[in-house]
Formats: C-alpha cells, structure tokens, sequence
C-alpha cells in the first residue's frame, strides 16, 4: 500500500511540475529528505523516484518562460568552484571508478540546490520549499522523540535506512538543523494553532536527538542553542524556554546515556575517539603529500598503510572537514571553509538590511535562524562526515535566494538613484547616524 501511494503522489505530480518546474523542487526535497519510498518494501523501495522528478523538472525548465536568473556573488563562484574542484580530484582520485560514483550523487544533489536557486523567485515558494524540509525530517524527529520518552532513553533513535542520515550521529546532526527553521516558521506563523504546534514539535525532536545518544550532537547541540539564544530577538522568553529544556533532557535520559556523554572529557581513552583523530592525522598527511588530496572513496586499508600510523581500522573521516581535507585536498578545503563563510555573511548582510523594514522582517528572522542552523551543522558536523549533505547546501541556496529576494524587494521600492540614508527614510525608519 506504501508503495502504491508513493508512486501516486510522484507520478501524479509530474504533470504539475512539467507546467510549473519549481513544484520539482519541493518533491525532489521531499523524496530526498523524507525518503518515502524507503519506508517501503515493494517496488518503491529501490524505484529511482528522484531521478525521474529531477529530470521532469529539467526538461520543464526548458519549456518554461518564466525568468530565470542565477546571481553570480562571491558565494556562488566559489561554490561553482568548489564543484569544478571536486570534478578535477576525481578525475586524479586514488579509485576513479567508485570515485567517479561518489561524485554523480554529489554532483545530483549540487545540481538541483542551484536549480532551486533559479526557480524559488517568490516569498511564497521559499516559505514553501522551508516546510517540505521541516515536515519531511520533523517526521523522524518527533517520532524519535516519541519512541524515547516511551523507552525511557533506553535505546538509540536512528533515521531512515538507506539515507544520508540513517546512522543516530547523522540524523541527530540534521534535527539540530531543522529546528531554527521549525523556529523561523513558529515566528512568522499567523495561526496560533501552527506556533503552538510548532513549539510542541521542537520539544519532542529534542528528546529525539538526546535519543540518538550522539556525542557530537551533544557538542551541536550546546552551538546550536548558544546561537539560537544570541540570534533570538527575545531572548528572555528563549532562555527561559532553553532553561527549562535542557535539564528536563538531562535529567530525563538514563545513567548510560551520561556515561556516553562523559567520555568526551576522557577522548583519549575512548577507543572511537583516538581512532578518529589518527584518522584525522591521515587526511592532514594525505592533503601535505596530495595537493588534489585522494579524491572520493579514498578510506580504504592501502592508503591508511600509506598515511596513518594507525593501519588496522580505516574508515570514514567522521568530520565535514578533515572528510573535505582528505579527499579534495587544502584547495578543496579553503572553497569548502569559504563558501560556510561566505554563507554566513550574506545571511548578515540579510539581517542588517531587512530588520528596520516591517515588510521585510520575515527575511530577517529566516536570515538569523538559517545562520543558527549552519552554527549547528559546523559544530556537529566537525564530528560526522556529512559534507555533502542536502540540507547544508540547501541552507546555502536559502540564502542565496533570500539575498535576491531582499534585493529586488528594494530595487522594487526605492526611488532611482536613492542612496542608503534614502533608503531607510523611504521606508519611514530614521535613517541610522
């Protein structure tokens, strides 16, 4: 029955995405996010629904005569670097067979996030775009968090199988990044009913990420509501929300889960610790040795013999950034740390430019709560290897899209030839001194 109505629902909306591309966008995210069909155990399950959503909405852009522009910043010429990059390693990685595999996903996932930059143009379709994120991880999130208030924190909440965020580190990570969205839309929510269902939703997908027992996602999740707190522009009713919180978290999970979160002070004792930062030390001698770095799929035995003074255990790098480091080398690396920064400023630049606007507040609070989700992703993501995940590069074109939106916005309004004091006096904010 699963299977049936995932392919309905997918199948049915290829008419509407042929007529109008950017609903591609919001069914691509939802199948890659969600993962319905993995939820599956018939045809759907191995079924290549996003393949043929993201070719429907290829072909459609095509056909479409809507205007379509993609805005060449700084941001966005390094990430188009950063992709050319990861192209040229792996034509000279270590495996270039399983590389040039790693890469089509990659590439796939890149390519339809700057698709979603030429084809959310309005407010509407973004706010949109934001919700299929929400729902389709909030799903997991709030039944992870059922299961562990049920099990009393006895047990490991893990994500969907077969997905980006199928291990309890992964889907952790990626809760911590959807709550500041969940926020952002609790924020700019007319309904009281959705706010309060909102807040009730990021209290329970707490309990789902202390689930996880991830001890990275402890280390994210005291980022995240550190940022969550200085971003707030009500910052005592958020402190008080987080002050009742996390104790009840704290208190709330078994002595085991303590246990866990107590051998981060005792890193160097702790078997999976020293073998991540040997594995750290490979990938920084790989990168002196390799300017291109190993390229994808690299982990295996014969380059730990080669790199590592630890050759009985390779595996994964567990960290976006030495993962980057490893593969893509100290040139990958710096596009990969410019484009976090990069991010981070134009979600600034957002800020400082829509908070005086009443019209443009909503842009705002989406600029500060996606900061808050990338303070998330760097902390936590220092210890898993989800550099190539969705939502991150998704967090990207958000905000690439928002600085557009925010620009035409004012293009829209502005007199011709107002400087900025004309600006905010246009808008009937004093114009700051």
């Amino acid at each position: 029955m699963r299977d049936v109505l995932v392919a309905i629902i997918v199948f049915g909306s290829l008419p509407v995405i042929f007529f109008r591309p950017y609903v591609g966008i919001l069914v691509f995210a939802w199948l890659g996010y969600m993962n319905p069909h993995r939820l599956s155990f018939g045809f759907a399950h191995d079924f290549p629904f996003a393949f043929v959503v993201g070719l429907t909405t290829l072909v459609a852009i095509l056909f479409s005569n809507e205007r379509k522009r993609f805005p060449l910043t700084p941001l966005t010429v390094l990430w188009l670097l950063f992709v050319v990059w990861m192209g040229i390693t792996t034509i000279y990685a270590f495996y270039p067979d399983p590389a040039l595999i790693q890469y089509e996903k990659v590439l796939k996932i890149q390519l339809m996030s700057f698709v979603a930059i030429l084809l959310i143009t309005t407010p509407e379709r973004l706010r949109m775009f934001i919700w299929v994120i929400v729902l389709s991880l909030g799903y997991f999130g709030v039944k992870g968090g059922v299961f562990t208030v049920l099990t009393a924190g006895n047990y490991h909440v893990w994500g969907p199988p077969g997905t980006f965020v199928e291990g309890n580190n992964e889907i952790a990570l990626a809760l911590l990044m959807v709550l500041p969205l969940m926020q952002y839309l609790r924020l700019t929510s007319a309904s009281k009913w959705v706010r309060w269902g909102l807040l009730i939703a990021m209290g329970v997908c707490a309990f789902s990420i202390v689930g996880s027992q991830s001890r990275g996602a402890l280390v994210g999740g005291l980022a995240m509501a550190f940022f969550l707190w200085m971003k707030s522009k009500h910052k005592l009713a958020t402190g008080v929300f987080l002050v009742i919180l996390v104790p009840l978290l704290l208190t709330f999970m078994p002595d085991q889960w303590r246990d866990r979160m107590r051998t981060i002070e005792s890193y160097n004792e702790d078997a999976s610790a020293v073998s991540r930062l040997q594995t750290w030390q490979m990938a920084l001698n790989l990168a002196n040795d390799q300017p291109l770095g190993g390229g994808f799929e690299m982990w295996t035995e014969r380059t730990f013999e080669r790199y590592s003074t630890d050759k009985r255990d390779p595996h994964d790098a567990h960290s976006i950034y030495f993962k980057v480091l490893g593969e893509h080398g100290w040139i990958g690396f710096t596009l990969f740390a410019l484009i976090g920064l990069f991010a981070w400023r134009t979600g600034t630049w957002i800020t400082k430019r829509c908070d005086r606007d009443p019209r443009m507040r909503w842009l705002s609070d989406l600029a500060r709560m996606t900061q808050v989700s990338l303070a998330a992703y760097a902390a936590g993501g220092a210890f898993l290897g989800l550099s190539y995940f969705d939502l991150f590069w998704n967090l990207v074109a958000i905000l690439v899209i928002g600085k557009m939106l925010a620009q035409q916005e004012f293009a829209r309004v502005e007199p011709a030839g107002a400087d900025k004091r004309d600006r905010f006096a246009y808008q009937g904010t004093p114009a700051p001194r």
